[in-house]
This record gives structure tokens, C-alpha cells and sequence, in this order.
């Protein structure tokens, strides 16, 4: 079964009605959503639903300023889960476009806190990108064609929060369109945290499944959000779907804008579970598209 007729049963055993007004997709951005031409892969968005944002990074040495912003926003006491990177902005060593792929590059090393002044003494150095400011959106699909480092300690991740700066995780939702640490290689995680449900409570909605061939190959990261559900796919089969059982915010508070965020970690309460392999920095994980789609506009 392939993601697309997943969706097709899902919305018929649900009721789920996309194409009604009720659910009309909502867009949040700063200026008018980006409509690229596509690049090497083509678009394989579901029945109804139109391009409202993409970044196939084939042009310029850096992103596009217009679309990714830098969280730098705990480097100078550290990040959360006790992970270990800096998170450097517009940094080349860490972040670049090369060959047409984002590249995200994690590296072992000291930095100068006369260059650095917001430098917290981390040993390692990576980049977190994010659309906080620039883009945001309620439901949608998103594609993110992916490669992965695997080294051990390493630890990618495609994800959203809450657009609202104001929010107090977990209150506004985390959904993890994939998360891999390197000391199990191979294994991809969907996760999706609440109030109700989320990793601090051992309560968080999670599904695991092996695809040896992250690391050397690029693969599609793929999430179908409605009114309804958030179904989780990868090289469009269907992975993990988390349904909407309850109005109450706690159990789904899935109906307000959220950004995307692109990183590596280093270590941490998960990522460094097993150690860190220094001899396997520095490590990339290199990113050929980003593209989100909406439905259509019933007026259209």
C-alpha cells in the first residue's frame, strides 16, 4: 500500500473530508509563499494539495536567508537534553550548500570566544536551522529529502514546533518527522509529543522502523497533517499514524501554525546514550529539497 491509498483508507474510515471548507488548509508567511521550480526529484504531493513553500538549494553558497533563520538561543548556557553542540549561524564549516544539498555539517572542535562571543565552551560545533519568522503553517504535507550521518553520538533531526515563541513545550506540540541517532544505525523514529503525551512522562506516541540505507542514501521524510491526523511516511509508505481521539489541547493542540527545524545534535540524554565517536566528525547530514503543500483552495 502506498502512502497516498494509506491516506485514502485513513480518510474513509475517519470521515475526513479534505476538500471541505471546514478544513481548508491555513498559510502563515512572511511575504508570499515561495513557489520553486522542481529540481531533480519530482513533486508526488496527495490529491488537492499545491506547493506553498520549497527549497531545492540549487543556487547560492548558503540558505536563503528569506526562508531559514539560525536558533542560536542557547548556546551560551546550553541546549536542552544535555547535548553538547554549539549551534553556529551562517557558519561555512557548518553550514553550506554544496552540489545542490543543503549541507549540515557537525564538527569536533574549540572555538574563539573573541569570534564567538556567545560561545558556551562545547567541544563540538553544528548548525540549527529553522523557518521560525519567515514561514509557518497549520496542516499540510511536507516532503524532506534527507541523508543522514550515522556516526555514533550524532543526532539529526526533522521536526516542528509551535510557531508562537510564547508557548511552553510540550503545551503547543512537537511532531518529529525523523530523529536517528547514530549508536543505532538504521532506525528511524516518528514522534509526536503533547501535554498528555511526551517524553518527560514516558507517555510520548513514538514508532520506530529499520531502513539500512539512510546513511549512504537520500530518502523522502514525509507528514500528511490534518484537522484529523498526523500520518508519518518515508519514501511514500505510510510509517505511524497519530489520530485526532480528543478536542482537548492536551491530547491534540494541532491546530495552530507550526515551524520547521533541520539539525544535528551531539550527544545528550538520547544521542549520547552510547558515547561519542569522535573519529566519526565531522558528520553531515545533507538535505536535497524541503517542500511543504496545501490543499487547494476550494474557490480555485
Amino acid at each position: 500500500m502506498t502512502l497516498f491509498s494509506f491516506i485514502a483508507a485513513a480518510a474513509a474510515a475517519t470521515q475526513l473530508v479534505h476538500a471541505e471548507a471546514s478544513q481548508t488548509a491555513q498559510t502563515t508567511a512572511v511575504g508570499s509563499p515561495q513557489h520553486n521550480t522542481p529540481a531533480r526529484e519530482p513533486h508526488r504531493p496527495p490529491q488537492g494539495y499545491e506547493l506553498v513553500f520549497a527549497d531545492e538549494f540549487d543556487s547560492g553558497s548558503m540558505p536563503d536567508p528569506e526562508k531559514w533563520g539560525y536558533d542560536t538561543h542557547r548556546n551560551t548556557v546550553g541546549w536542552y537534553n544535555n547535548e553538547l553542540q554549539y549551534y553556529a549561524s551562517a557558519r561555512p564549516e557548518n553550514v553550506r550548500l554544496e552540489n545542490g544539498n543543503l549541507v549540515l555539517e557537525a564538527r569536533k572542535e574549540v572555538l574563539d570566544r573573541g569570534a564567538f562571543p556567545d560561545w558556551g565552551e562545547q567541544e563540538y560545533t553544528s548548525t540549527r536551522l529553522f523557518t521560525q519568522g519567515k514561514a509557518a503553517w497549520t496542516y499540510g504535507f511536507y516532503e524532506i529529502r534527507a541523508k543522514l550521518p550515522c556516526g555514533r553520538g550524532t543526532w539529526p533531526a526533522i521536526w516542528m514546533l509551535p510557531e508562537d515563541p510564547d508557548v511552553v513545550w510540550p503545551n503547543g506540540g512537537e511532531i518529529d518527522i525523523m530523529e536517528h541517532v547514530g549508536f543505532e544505525p538504521g532506525v528511524i523514529h516518528n514522534s509526536v509529543h503533547t501535554k498528555a503525551f511526551n517524553w518527560g512522562r514516558g507517555t510520548q506516541r513514538t514508532a520506530s522502523f529499520r531502513a539500512d540505507s539512510v546513511c549512504g542514501q537520500f530518502h523522502r521524510y514525509q507528514l500528511l497533517w490534518t484537522p484529523k491526523i498526523l500520518l508519518f511516511g518515508f519514501d511514500d509508505q505510510p510509517k505511524f499514524l497519530f489520530e485526532k481521539k480528543s478536542s482537548g489541547n492536551a491530547r491534540w493542540p494541532f491546530d495552530k501554525n507550526m515551524h520547521l527545524l533541520l539539525n544535528i545534535a551531539i550527544g545528550g540524554d538520547w544521542g549520547g546514550r552510547k558515547g561519542i565517536d569522535n573519529d566519526a566528525l565531522p558528520a553531515r547530514m545533507e538535505i536535497d529539497h524541503v517542500r511543504v503543500y496545501q490543499l487547494k483552495s476550494k474557490d480555485e
